[in-house]
């Protein structure tokens, strides 16, 4: 893949400061037996740092991945939810936190979420590290939100475009030629 220049959207330290905040958020919801189910492939990163922000402020969730996906190959949502990998706990009785990276079309959050509460979970709260308010297609609201987005395309911090940029420690945006120089791009 060619070399593009990525625009930070969504910084490192801010990412940090969101994942403590939203931390403490879930702790002041009081969790019993918490389970962490993190949506792969995009939400490992935000998973990842957010348990660790759990763990400093003394909750220790186990944790769980279901890999599901609506996009495939494309760069937007097909309409249809896969699952690609199942949750092998048994959740059932738990409080579970499912952890995706964005919140778009609400799709893939409403079938995880109801998928986990038809198998039993006592409480399915969610957490999600960018929201795009105005793409929902289905009627689902994330319970923590890292920031709302605008209605770009972003790579970083765990998300891609053809299993590319996921390493990058921020959210950020690919800049085209067309587009350099635009506001808010």
């Amino acid at each position: 893949m060619p070399e593009r220049r990525i625009r930070v959207l969504y910084d490192e330290a801010a990412i940090a400061r969101r994942n403590e905040e939203m931390a403490a958020a879930i702790a002041a919801s009081d969790p019993k037996d918490l389970l962490v189910v993190a949506v792969l492939k995009g939400s490992f990163m935000f998973a990842a740092d957010l348990i660790r922000a759990m763990h400093r402020i003394g909750l220790a969730p186990q944790v769980e991945f279901v890999h599901l996906s609506s996009y495939r190959t494309g760069t937007v949502s097909a309409g249809q939810v896969e699952i690609l990998r199942d949750v092998q706990s048994d959740v059932r009785g738990r409080d579970v936190l499912l952890v995706d990276d964005i919140l778009e079309s609400g799709r893939t959050l409403a079938f995880a979420k109801d998928l986990l509460t038809a198998r039993g979970a006592a409480k399915v709260s969610t957490a999600v590290l960018l929201e795009k308010p105005g793409k929902r297609a289905v009627n689902v609201k994330a319970d923590y939100v890292g920031f709302e987005c605008p209605d770009y395309f972003v790579v970083g911090y765990g998300m891609d475009v053809a299993h590319s940029y996921r390493q990058l420690p921020f959210v950020g945006v690919i800049e085209t030629e067309d587009q350099a120089g635009l506001p808010g791009i």
